[in-house]
């Protein structure tokens, strides 16, 4: 069974309750793509009228993170996943309703086959673009991924 938007932010609400509360919300996902929005608020802004930089690294990681759950269920195997690495990138100040989408899905079924056939580590870079409402980009995120089976 498919793992569904709705079922990610109940997820989000008992497991990552700081990123529930700071408005981050799944939109979006498949075995190619997932979308996370959050929207500028009081209770996740920064000093200078804009969305707190953790806040969307928090959306930003949930929209690579969504789908290698995913996958990794689908899998049926026991297969551990953990960010490596990342690094960001902003260029506008993120103000009102901001969309964090990811379209490398295909390079973690790639990772989890050849880990299943291994049983060694593999490691994958997923990138994220974060843009406004009026489609300007306003962060770009890197997530260096691990995977290996559990035995």
């Amino acid at each position: 069974m498919p793992v569904s938007a709705p079922k990610f932010n109940m997820f989000t609400f008992f497991k990552l309750p700081s990123a529930w509360w700071c408005g981050v919300r799944v939109q979006y996902v498949d075995q190619k793509k997932a979308i996370v929005t959050v929207r500028h608020r009081w209770i996740n802004q920064n000093p200078f009228k804009s969305m707190f930089w953790a806040v969307q690294g928090m959306a930003a990681e949930l929209t690579t993170g969504a789908m290698m759950i995913s996958q990794i269920k689908e899998s049926g195997k026991k297969i551990s996943m953990l960010v490596a690495n990342n690094n960001a990138n902003f260029s506008k100040k993120a103000t009102g309703k901001i969309t964090f989408v990811c379209e490398d899905g295909h390079k973690i079924k790639e990772a989890l086959d050849k880990t299943i056939a291994t049983g060694e580590g593999e490691t994958l870079w997923m990138q994220v673009v974060g843009s406004n409402t009026d489609g300007v980009v306003v962060s770009t995120f890197n997530f260096e991924w691990t995977v290996k089976l559990k035995h």
